[in-house]
């Protein structure tokens, strides 16, 4: 598996036009038991919030197929049988790309289980299995990499964590000078900022996209930490790294801050990974995860204001946390081809 990327393909800022979105219906009781309901409700929820863009829908078996069918109706949805195993579909497929005269392509790499720590039956393979159905150039990397650990602005630049990148088990060896020219070749990009930690007990090691997300080119969200906040320090550190950082076009980050969801627990009692700026972006819509009712409206109206007239839609993601992510891990973009003449 190495098929260099094409010269020119380039992975386009997520909140350029789309034309449909991938996700996958929790399917495994084993692994969600009595969060398995309340997740697919959740995941339902985020499939209406985005209409009216496409949902291509991954099932695992008949009872899960029957399941989303029920819950998607009257929505524009395609069901895909496959196995997988498990529904962070932002990490275990591919990454899709454009090329320089707007045609589809998508880049590949290799998947570890988030550095061997879940190794589930049919994710190393998902990737190159869904990829095989999509149009366009396909390209492949022999490297480990995490599409939720990468954020890019569609314009030259990345954002990126040395907590993942560089923690000796995914890419034993890697320098940051390493890990530098291989995102810029397989993002089609020029400048990546780093940042160093990510959330407390963040079982990605630290994905960017509970961290900092871009809202256009130059301008970058991240989380101002709140009262008992686990994360403080973390976040503190995020927000002045990201006010000091300049992108590809030489220009410095303008800095969008929003409320943490600070102190989120599971039902051990342990720190949740929750993060707002996990959201599902496309040109239409900003759908951002909440986890306790009163968030909502403080969320919206920070957002709002940045969202480049999209409609920002608050929408509970409690149960897919405890499972480990939120919307953005669970989906794949498509950007809508820019080839002249394509629809």
């Amino acid at each position: 598996m190495s098929t260099p990327r094409a010269a020119g393909f380039v992975v386009p800022f997520e909140g350029d036009p789309i034309d449909h979105v991938w996700t996958a219906w929790p399917g495994h009781p084993e692994l969600w038991e009595a969060r398995l309901a309340p997740a697919r409700a959740e995941v339902a929820a985020l499939c209406r919030a985005l209409a009216p863009v496409p949902v291509h829908v991954l099932v695992c078996d008949d009872a899960t197929e029957a399941d989303a069918e029920r819950a998607l109706q009257g929505l524009p949805f395609t069901l895909h049988r496959a196995s997988y195993g498990d529904i962070w579909m932002r990490d275990t497929l591919a990454v899709p790309t454009l090329g320089p005269d707007g045609a589809a392509g998508s880049v590949r790499f290799r998947f570890d289980g988030w550095g061997g720590k879940y190794d589930l039956p049919g994710d190393r393979d998902l990737a190159e299995r869904v990829q095989a159905t999509w149009p366009g150039h396909a390209f492949a990397f022999d490297t480990v990499l995490e599409g939720g650990s990468v954020e890019t602005d569609g314009d030259g630049t990345l954002i990126t964590t040395r907590q993942c990148l560089l923690d000796g088990v995914r890419n034993p060896g890697w320098t940051e000078a390493d890990a530098e020219r291989f995102l810029c070749e397989a993002y089609g990009a020029t400048t990546v900022i780093w940042l160093d930690e990510g959330l407390l007990n963040d079982h990605t090691d630290g994905h960017v996209d509970t961290l900092a997300r871009f809202l256009a080119p130059g301008v970058v969200a991240c989380m101002v930490p709140g009262d008992d906040d686990p994360n403080e320090a973390v976040l503190l550190d995020i927000a002045k790294a990201l006010r000091a950082a300049t992108d590809a076009r030489g220009r410095r980050l303008k800095v969008v801050e929003i409320p943490s969801p600070g102190r989120v627990l599971g039902d051990g009692g342990q720190i949740l990974p929750a993060s707002h700026v996990n959201w599902l972006m496309t040109h239409e819509a900003i759908v951002v995860p909440t986890y306790a009712p009163d968030t909502p409206t403080l969320v919206r109206d920070a957002l709002w204001p940045h969202a480049g007239g999209r409609r920002v839609v608050p929408s509970s993601a409690r149960s897919l946390v405890e499972g480990g992510g939120a919307f953005h891990c669970i989906t794949q973009h498509v950007p809508a081809s820019r080839r002249p003449g394509a629809s």
